[in-house]
């Protein structure tokens, strides 16, 4: 099936090169998501993993703000980077998830890798291509389809040869970018939406009920209950997993001490970190450091 004229796609096809974990791995995904298996909270990958969009329309959120999405949307989440898909209600919408590791590259070549894994550092990390440029994008990953489809001794390859020319285009193509936000919210929802950006990016901060209804100048028990009507969390809950989710990255990517990890995720003692960790996680900060975050 060809996906606006432009894209390969088959249900639940699968191309896998070692695991995650390896220092070099691919997992290509196509599959349909529906709104039913919508995740709860916004979670994170210890590897890089790039979300296409290939249906109508769908929501990402990314570090508590909401982004549009459209066919043919690329998003570039980099390891640790807190997001999640929401699809919207009826039928499954198509997409393809990327997760990759790829090795370091002699000193001569690491400076171009590192120009083109700025694409996953931008303030809102999604591309959306016309004309030309589309084409030109998304045929790399369609050669990555037709190569896995007569597997051979140089296959690995040729997709890791394939798939760094769809990286090195989605950097020479950036300024080629047209994405817009079309978020149709009601006013309130936006500002629900405000508010969790805020949080994710001030969550190592005092923050509480009466600090952010003053900061966002809406009454407390309005915001309260127009929170939890929007992510599901109440404002408290919300800031407390969101200090979890970060709390788990360093958990698992430095070898700080628990208690510097507690309190530099915003907590204010290890108690209080290792109650919240325990209710959201149904287990312990250092279980969860000893088991590698699984």
């Amino acid at each position: 099936m060809l996906i606006d004229n432009t894209v390969i796609y088959e249900d639940r096809y699968l191309i896998e090169i070692n695991r995650p974990g390896n220092p070099f791995f691919y997992y290509f995904d196509w599959d349909e998501r529906s709104y039913t298996i919508n995740m709860e909270f916004q979670h994170f990958h210890q590897f890089y993993e790039m979300c296409i969009f290939l249906d109508e329309h769908a929501g990402h959120l990314i570090n508590g703000a909401w982004h549009d999405l459209r066919c043919c949307d690329i998003v570039a989440i980099r390891p640790s980077l807190l997001h999640k898909t929401a699809y919207p209600e009826g039928a499954p919408n198509k997409r393809l998830i990327i997760n990759f590791a790829i090795p370091p590259l002699p000193a001569s070549l690491e400076s171009c890798m590192k120009s083109i894994y700025s694409i996953f550092d931008g303030e809102v990390p999604i591309y959306r291509f016309e004309g030309r440029y589309k084409k030109a994008v998304f045929e790399k990953l369609n050669d990555i389809y037709y190569l896995s489809q007569t597997p051979n001794e140089l296959s690995n390859l040729a997709i890791h040869h394939k798939f760094t020319e769809f990286l090195s285009l989605i950097y020479l193509y950036r300024d080629r970018n047209v994405y817009t936000d079309q978020v149709d919210f009601d006013n309130i929802t936006n500002k629900i939406y405000s508010i969790t950006s805020y949080i994710h990016n001030r969550y190592t901060e005092d923050l509480s009920l009466a600090f952010l209804a003053k900061e966002f100048y809406v009454s407390s028990y309005y915001l309260s209950h127009q929170f939890k009507r929007v992510t599901g969390f109440t404002l408290t809950d919300y800031i407390s997993m969101t200090r979890v989710r970060n709390a788990q990255t360093l958990l698992v990517s430095t070898e700080l001490s628990i208690t510097d990890i507690a309190l530099q995720s915003g907590f204010k003692s290890f108690s209080q970190f290792n109650r919240a960790f325990n209710k959201f996680l149904q287990m312990s900060p250092s279980r969860f450091r000893r088991e590698g975050g699984k």
